[in-house]
């Protein structure tokens, strides 16, 4: 039980910062060798040569891996974060750490020409940019940044016509499970990504801006904390009473519970009986890293929620 806890708090706390270091700027390689305008010795712009497509990748993002292998850009990544599990072939690579610990030395040692890091992790691309080393700084965002990111990624490894291909499937995908519910009633829904485990304390839920706030909007839910415009909300129990949401969803990513562990997680929100929610029996708990990754796979997490808070569209 004790390393099941740890290991849930260890990977829900990586979401919840990831969350927060998001600044509403694009992802993107930082270099001084892109091609661009750069000062002549004689303040005249000349043009920089552009960088070579890059080969040897290290991903610190879990969202970014996912689009690298998507685009058919695995065979160029040599390591992974310490949370990265899809697709399968990561397995095999070294782990070289996640947001809060890179293993830099290690990371150097394995002789990279890019390394994909978090937006907030600014200390650590100053190290490798000392040492030569392009860097791809990624921030959340919404859907739309998401693939934006996916198409920036796709420039960057060569793939850039696989990555263009690979964004419209996805838009197409999301449009898809968008018009199966279309017209129906949005039950006001909190979207919880977060929480102490077996009790109602240190809940993290949806605001109203981010890729969790759009997947739900997406799969025909009205966010209860859609007003605040944060990617992240930390209700106390009387907000959530106050909201009275008609549904909840809580989210997980693979793995991290028992189905015991799981049903009594579920049970814990019968102490707030008020809830329409609770009183409709309409609480879900899904689990899978399409819920929680903002990579290639996000419209199936759409459709999880929407099958949840909409099953006659399915049928």
């Amino acid at each position: 039980m004790a390393t099941r806890s740890s290991r849930l708090t260890v990977a829900t706390c990586a979401i919840a910062v990831a969350l927060s270091v998001g600044d509403g700027r694009s992802a993107g390689p930082q270099d001084a060798g892109a091609a661009g305008a750069a000062a002549g010795s004689k303040g005249k712009p000349t043009q920089a040569r552009p960088r070579p497509t890059a080969s040897r990748i290290v991903s610190l993002v879990p969202a970014v891996t996912e689009m690298l292998f998507a685009i058919g850009a695995g065979p160029q990544v040599i390591a992974v974060s310490s949370f990265d599990t899809f697709p399968p072939e990561v397995r095999r690579l070294p782990r070289v750490g996640a947001l809060i610990d890179p293993d830099t030395e290690r990371i150097l040692a394995l002789r990279p020409d890019l390394v994909v890091t978090y937006g907030s992790q600014q200390d650590t691309q100053e190290r490798f940019e000392r040492a030569g080393i392009r860097i791809f700084a990624y921030r959340h965002g919404g859907l739309a940044a998401m693939l934006d990111t996916l198409r920036q990624v796709g420039a960057v490894t060569g793939r850039a016509t696989a990555a263009a291909d690979t964004a419209a499937q996805i838009e197409q995908r999301l449009n898809q499970v968008r018009d199966r519910v279309r017209g129906r009633p949005r039950p006001p829904t909190l979207l919880v990504f977060e929480r102490s485990p077996q009790t109602l304390r240190g809940v993290y839920a949806s605001g109203g801006t981010g890729f969790l706030n759009e997947m739900l909007e997406y799969a025909g839910g009205a966010n209860v904390f859609a007003d605040v415009k944060r990617e992240s909300v930390q209700p106390s129990q009387e907000a959530i009473l106050t909201r009275a949401p008609q549904a909840i969803i809580e989210i997980r990513a693979s793995g991290l519970l028992s189905d015991a562990d799981a049903r009594r997680d579920h049970e814990v929100w019968n102490t707030l009986p008020s809830l329409p929610a609770v009183r409709q029996r309409r609480v879900y708990f899904l689990a899978g890293s399409p819920l929680v990754v903002p990579g290639p796979r996000v419209a199936q997490g759409v459709e999880m929620m929407a099958r949840a808070l909409h099953p006659d569209a399915f049928r």
